[in-house]
């Protein structure tokens, strides 16, 4: 089982599955992780990674994901960290 995520492909399937669970619940939460496991996976497919254990390549997943998503939480905020609201309601005339 664990020379299965020291193969590529893997991590970008993994990225994908992440990617529509993304879709399915969006949030920018489980975007952070899919982007961290297909940066892992290209890290593995150019052979950066191929020679490393299991426990390094979660971690570099762990560390790829926390950046991702400290990149989306500040790209995606709203100006001075305000929520929107809205006054009025589209149904309105």
């Amino acid at each position: 089982m664990t020379a299965l995520w020291e193969l590529w492909w893997v991590w970008i399937a993994a990225a994908i599955g992440l990617a529509i669970i993304e879709v399915l619940a969006p949030g920018f939460l489980f975007l952070g992780f899919a982007i961290g496991a297909a940066i892992t996976g290209l890290l593995v497919a150019l052979s950066a990674a191929g020679s490393m254990t299991l426990p390094v390549l979660l971690l570099v997943f762990s560390g790829l994901s926390l950046v991702a998503w400290l990149v989306l939480r500040r790209s995606f905020k709203g100006p001075k960290d305000q929520v929107k609201t809205f006054d009025h309601d589209i149904n309105d005339g």
